[in-house]
């Protein structure tokens, strides 16, 4: 059975990866264009049962999602390197897959290590409350923090989705030559910078859903021109 060649297996892998993408982006979409919005718009009470009931098991499926994502994402690069070639990475395919698995990483990250743990809190204080306790004053800057991490991993994804895309499906030209050092560290300044914005800076123009679409559609463009530029 062709499922079980080389190539049915890469397809199951790939398969899996848009599965477990679309439950980590559909969430990630819901947090910021559904979710936030009607927080901003509801009563104190049932946001209070929102965050207590709803949210823990949508970011269940949020952060598991962004993890198995990322584990069949590694396991297809893994497989396309010793099919191919380690030189696969240093192609037109590569520059394109390589850039969106880099802001992949970085997204998955923040899910962990920021968003999470951050609404952890969140979610304690607001159980505490609904049984009589004072809210813990460290909530309101762990919300702060998470909106802030959830922003920025909305504005990685517009970028993110368009160069995962165009590795299979827009060819760029690069010589043998290509300055591919020199195109690995602007672009690692570039998001360096994001990241330390999401991390420690403001929301500016993502304080609005209109903005950080705005702003994700203009980091594409941004990056694309980077690379044309270099390349």
């Amino acid at each position: 059975m062709s499922v079980f060649t080389t190539d049915g297996i890469y397809h199951i892998f790939r398969w899996l990866h848009v599965f477990f993408g679309i439950i980590w982006i559909g969430h990630l979409y819901y947090f910021n264009f559904t979710q936030g919005v009607f927080f901003g718009k509801t009563d104190a009470n049932t946001k209070s049962t929102a965050i207590r009931q709803l949210l823990p098991e949508a970011l269940w499926w949020f952060r598991w999602g962004a993890m198995w994502t990322l584990v069949t994402g590694l396991v297809m690069l893994g497989m396309k390197g010793h099919l191919v070639g380690l030189e696969v990475f240093a192609s037109g395919w590569g520059v394109w897959i390589l850039l969106g698995v880099a802001m992949a990483c970085i997204m998955w990250f923040n899910v962990w290590f920021i968003i999470w743990p951050a609404q952890q809190i969140v979610i304690a204080s607001a159980e505490g409350v609904a049984a009589g306790k004072a809210a813990d004053p460290a909530a309101a800057g762990a919300a702060a923090r998470a909106l802030l991490a959830s922003r920025h991993n909305t504005l990685f994804s517009i970028p993110m989705l368009f160069f995962m895309g165009a590795a299979s499906h827009l060819p760029v030209n690069m010589d043998v030559d290509a300055p591919l050092g020199l195109l690995t560290g602007v672009l690692a300044i570039v998001l360096a910078g994001l990241e330390f914005n999401a991390l420690k800076g403001k929301l500016g123009p993502l304080t609005t859903v209109k903005g950080v679409i705005t702003a994700g559609f203009a980091l594409v463009a941004v990056l694309i021109t980077l690379v044309e530029v270099i390349l």
